[in-house]
């Protein structure tokens, strides 16, 4: 009997979750804080007062998150950032309007699908992968053509981390008198922006990113006097973001079921950046981070893509070492089976994988996963050129 119960017990053990999950070294979802999982653990009734005030509060502290004047408005949208991105594209741009599209990563090749699927008139202005976008082509783009009326970017591209320069592009933008879009899904919290200095029109971002919520909602930053222009220009009903920020006036609700559970823990998540020391403090650990990570890797041998003067502190690309052992798929297991997600490379000619700085993770995070890439270089026998 007591046998019996040993191989029970001991088949139960092996079959329960465990108490800590793989940290997750990628641009979102992240990993988030215990409390801000616990959070979830709770109903809320979407139609409830209570919820709906808790609605209300997020939206003013992401307001002030932003550091912006009371002429702009806060709207939250269900979904994915792109969801987000994909209502402002949608909802803003007039019907005889023309967006250019800065592109120099696989999130500026979105949006321009976007476009296409939308019917509306886009212009891409494509650079390489590890340039910024080419401010003089703008601005002969933006003089040529009259019909231009929006410029989009993405202000940090994960694809390989590149930081592009959304206040010189968006003093540009608003010389020609053109409407501003910035997608800071990675960025807005942990890296400063100056709406002021950058002439932004519309900013979107996501719960799961630098604020370290979880998925379920993406949030649109808006300039009220751009938003109230665009009545009618919705080319769909459920990322209507007009449609949206009237039902939020008219009732605090969403106008359709909210992802209840993700914007509780919205809620801790923002307390716990209060905590930290909101965008100043959280930045100070990222930079930390990838401080750490970047001098650690060089240390082992790898190479980072981008020079540091357009590097963010988000996410770093590393080209795959040069010894033909190396495969990422095995590597990426090993290192899964350590305890340690890390993110495939985006780019098509170039072979790189990406590491993450963001989320719930610190210097000591960074140096255990150091630790396990050590560790699974001389399992594999993978010989690396590290530095004398």
């Amino acid at each position: 009997m007591l046998t019996e119960w040993r191989r029970v017990h001991k088949r139960m053990a092996t079959s329960l979750p465990s108490s800590h999950d793989k940290l997750l070294f990628t641009p979102g979802p992240l990993t988030t804080s215990l409390a801000v999982k616990r959070a979830m653990l709770h109903d809320a009734g979407s139609w409830h007062f209570e919820f709906n005030t808790l609605v209300r509060e997020i939206r003013g502290r992401l307001l002030k998150l932003a550091g912006v004047r009371d002429d702009y408005e806060c709207v939250l949208m269900q979904g994915s950032g792109t969801f987000g991105v994909e209502s402002v594209l949608s909802s803003t741009i007039p019907p005889n309007g023309k967006v250019v599209i800065l592109i120099n990563g696989a999130y500026g090749e979105r949006m321009l699908l976007m476009s296409q699927a939308l019917k509306i008139a886009a212009v891409p202005l494509r650079s390489a992968e590890d340039k910024t976008a080419d401010l003089a082509q703008l601005e002969r783009l933006l003089r040529k053509d009259k019909q231009i009326s929006h410029v989009a970017v993405v202000h940090c591209e994960t694809t390989t981390g590149i930081l592009n320069p959304i206040e010189e592009i968006g003093r540009l933008v608003s010389a020609y008198d053109k409407t501003y879009i910035v997608d800071a899904m990675s960025t807005f919290a942990a890296v400063q922006i100056d709406f002021g200095a950058a002439d932004i029109d519309y900013l979107v971002s996501s719960a799961n990113k630098c604020i370290e919520g979880v998925p379920g909602f993406s949030f649109i930053i808006a300039s009220r006097s751009h938003l109230l222009s665009c009545d009618g220009y919705a080319r769909s009903l459920s990322l209507d973001l007009l449609g949206q920020w009237k039902g939020f006036e008219k009732n605090g609700q969403f106008r359709y079921t909210p992802p209840t559970h993700s914007i509780l823990a919205f809620a801790e998540a923002l307390d716990e950046l209060d905590l930290e020391g909101g965008i100043e403090g959280r930045a100070a650990r990222y930079k930390q981070n990838h401080k750490t990570l970047l001098d650690g890797m060089r240390r082992l041998g790898f190479r980072s893509y981008l020079p540091p003067e357009i590097q963010s502190y988000i996410i770093t690309s590393f080209y795959y070492p040069d010894d033909p052992k190396f495969t990422f798929q095995d590597f990426y297991r090993r290192l899964s089976d350590k305890g340690f997600i890390i993110y495939p490379g985006k780019l098509t000619q170039v072979d790189l994988f990406r590491i993450g700085n963001i989320g719930r993770l610190f210097p000591a995070d960074i140096k255990a996963l150091l630790n396990a890439i050590e560790e699974t270089l001389e399992e594999t026998e993978i010989k690396m050129e590290t530095e004398s």
